[in-house]
């Protein structure tokens, strides 16, 4: 893989963090150059410190903000979205064919953007062994640095496959690369989980997005799932289940709770409650936005680029002309009839937002009734007009169709290409209905929102401890016991107040069913298909566009050719199909 030198990079890095956080006159202030040798930096809180704000800042670029539509592929062509217009991009993945090809951008920015982790990493690991600090000082900071090489090799894994290992940091560029097994991948992420988890703070100890030792502990016990390690597995994860400083929150709390007619679910997603400050107890790992702060990304004027889960998610109600052709909705608002300024572009399947009772069954119950994360304050079955001027003003768009949606009758294709995408089933937890900021508000009318709203005004979720109670169950049917399975599976469900599934239901397919139920849009959904050996099966039964485009080589993503190109001293050998 192609490396940047030294200096360039120590350079860029110390770049960032005096950016990141001058003044103007601190910032013309002549010190002198050897305030920023490595000695110095890593051998100071302040220094380090700013090195490992690094990966939480790099963790969030990626997954949350990235470039274009990037930051979302990773939902894009799944078993749970599709590319809602029916077509589809290199990043709002529709065509397999198309979207996975080595000198694309998706493939190239995972790549790379977690090797940059990686480098930072061993930068950071290299230089605090030949600090001054004390042993006892060294190891948290050398933990949550292992913890970050290990969940990005954990993100490569899955996508790639095996891929370059690397564990030290290259001082000179590095042309010879070859790739690593997959499981030799895999168990160096055990030994940086095991560190981290040994070596991190307690939960309870940590401020709010900041890693601790039981999400060290999570990511172990899944490396070990996919090492055959199963009864170990279960053995770290109950350290995050147990932990008395965790719980699944099951009574009304937060900024909204006096919000009539919602409920705990509905919480979990109101601004300001995602943290454990908040009194979240469930949370255990939360990329911070912060909105009209520098850093913190979210402006209260516009959508930036940041977060834009509102837009990209949520249907364009707002758009939609009634039955006559005229305006039937007075434009964006900030409510669950419109929720927001959507676009429609990345959609759920139907498989994902309909009952057990619909055309080709779903993930709900009939009805809806029996789980509160599908009742109508957490998912948004239809719309009314709301244009006093319209002849259909309060009446149902499914009951009377918007001219710009088409007939809805056709192919999945033809329904899409006549607009049927204006408006779907959504999920409440993508926006933040009644409480955008006030900045947002188009100033001709400040019931609507502006054309610049689209961004998610709430801080995401990277773990929660439903996932923890899953994944023990996905370790325990792999040891064949379907009633602790079953038992865990409960805890969530429960929660919901949905029925119990009983043990001989359980396989995994009904846990990837109610990951969604409880995690859509929490989870990268891609690693997950991709990590459980499910992809290929999934996306062909439950994804209208991506499913005709699958082969079995597309279980693994292409190593970018430009990585291949610039490794001149070795080949670095591409997937096979590509």
């Amino acid at each position: 893989m192609k490396k940047s030198n030294y200096t360039k990079f120590f350079a860029a890095l110390v770049l960032f963090g005096t950016l990141g956080s001058c003044n103007e006159e601190e910032f013309l202030r002549e010190d002198p150059i050897a305030l920023y040798t490595p000695e110095n930096v890593f051998s100071n809180s302040a220094g380090i410190e700013g090195v490992i704000t690094n990966f939480y800042v790099k963790e969030r670029y990626i997954y949350y903000i990235g470039a274009s539509d990037v930051s979302q592929s990773l939902l894009y062509g799944t078993d749970s979205f599709f590319s809602g217009r029916g077509t589809g991009t290199n990043e709002k993945i529709g065509s397999l064919v198309t979207a996975l090809v080595p000198s694309n951008y998706a493939p190239t920015f995972y790549y790379q953007e977690n090797f940059k982790i990686i480098a930072l990493a061993n930068l950071l690991i290299e230089n605090i062994n030949k600090s001054t600090l004390t042993a006892e000082q060294k190891i948290p900071v050398i933990a949550e640095a292992k913890f970050f090489r290990g969940k990005a090799y954990r993100d490569l894994v899955y996508l790639y496959g095996g891929v370059p290992l690397v564990t030290e940091f290259a001082t000179t560029p590095v042309l010879d690369r070859v790739r690593a097994t997959k499981i030799e991948i895999l168990n160096q992420m055990a030994l940086d989980f095991k560190d981290a988890a040994d070596g991190m703070l307690p939960i309870n100890k940590v401020k709010d997005g900041r890693v601790s030792n039981i999400v060290a502990s999570f990511y172990l016990g899944e490396t070990l799932i996919s090492l055959g390690r199963s009864a170990e597995a279960v053995t770290e994860i109950s350290k995050v289940v147990n932990d008395p400083n965790v719980g699944l929150m099951k009574g009304r709390f937060g900024t909204r709770s006096s919000v009539f007619g919602k409920d705990v679910f509905w919480d979990l997603w109101q601004r300001g409650n995602q943290n454990r400050t908040s009194g979240n107890k469930e949370a255990l790992w939360v990329v911070q936005f912060e909105t009209d702060v520098p850093g913190g990304i979210i402006k209260s004027t516009d959508a930036g680029g940041a977060n834009q889960f509102e837009r990209s998610c949520n249907p364009a109600v707002w758009s939609i002309t009634d039955p006559d052709g005229k305006p039937g909705f007075l434009g964006r608002r900030s409510n669950d009839n419109i929720g927001g300024n959507g676009v429609s572009f990345l959609q759920p399947t139907a498989y994902t937002t309909n009952t057990v009772n619909d055309i080709g069954g779903g993930l709900w119950p009939a009805n809806y009734i029996g789980d509160i994360r599908c009742n109508d304050a957490n998912l948004i079955k239809d719309a009314l007009y709301d244009n006093p001027a319209s002849a259909y003003f309060g009446k149902k768009v499914s009951q009377f169709r918007g001219k710009n949606m088409g007939t809805g009758v056709g192919t999945p294709l033809q329904v899409a290409n006549a607009g049927g995408w204006r408006f779907y089933k959504w999920f409440v937890k993508s926006t933040t209905p009644g409480d955008h900021p006030a900045g947002l508000n188009d100033p001709n009318n400040p019931l609507l929102l502006g054309s610049g709203a689209g961004a998610t005004y709430h801080d995401d979720y990277i773990l929660r401890l439903p996932e923890a109670y899953l994944l023990r169950a996905e370790a325990y049917l792999a040891l064949g016991n379907q009633g602790l399975a079953a038992a865990d599976i409960n805890v969530v469900r429960s929660r919901a107040g949905a029925a119990d599934v009983l043990p001989g239901n359980v396989n995994i397919d009904y846990i990837l069913d109610e990951r969604t139920r409880e995690m859509v849009f929490e989870e990268m959904r891609s690693i997950t298909l991709r990590r459980v050996g499910k992809y290929g099966e999934r996306v062909v039964k439950y994804n209208w566009l991506t499913g005709p485009t699958y082969a079995p080589k597309y279980d693994l993503w292409p190593i970018p050719q430009k990585e291949i190109e610039a490794n001149t001293g070795a080949v670095l050998v591409q997937n096979p199909g590509y």
